[in-house]
């Protein structure tokens, strides 16, 4: 990922945050004001084409969750965001939120856990340092 941006990047999703936290970059799009203060951080549109460059390539370890529809809508919101679906048996919506989002995210740290137990996910190489923050 191009620098600084990779390096901003890593800093707002490690700092004030549990080791091993899953955090959706639509998380970090909310924190960031909605996506308004991306421009601080980094390019937003060569931040996520760099990710999937690099996970194409094979440069670092990545999975396809094959997560349900309506468990891919919920992590690719804010994490204050709701769902809704129809469903035509019922002719109703039901609406998933937070709740819901939380249990999704909650499934896929245990898939994780389960992985990394057995062998560490491999972040690629070259890596940087991350940033140092004054004390």
């Amino acid at each position: 990922m191009r620098q600084p941006d990779g390096a901003r990047i890593h800093d707002l999703l490690t700092q004030g945050r549990k080791p091993g936290e899953i955090i959706p970059l639509a998380t970090l799009t909310h924190e960031l004001g909605g996506g308004a203060d991306w421009p601080t951080v980094g390019d937003w549109e060569r931040v996520t084409t760099d990710l999937l460059q690099l996970v194409r390539s094979g440069d670092c370890d990545a999975l396809s969750l094959g997560l349900p529809e309506i468990a891919r809508a919920l992590v690719c919101t804010g994490p204050h965001s709701h769902v809704r679906a129809y469903d035509a048996a019922a002719d109703d919506f039901i609406a998933y939120g937070p709740t819901e989002r939380a249990a999704v995210l909650a499934e896929v740290d245990a898939f994780l856990a389960g992985l990394v137990a057995e062998q560490d996910l491999w972040p690629g190489d070259g890596l940087l340092a991350p940033l140092t923050r004054p004390a």
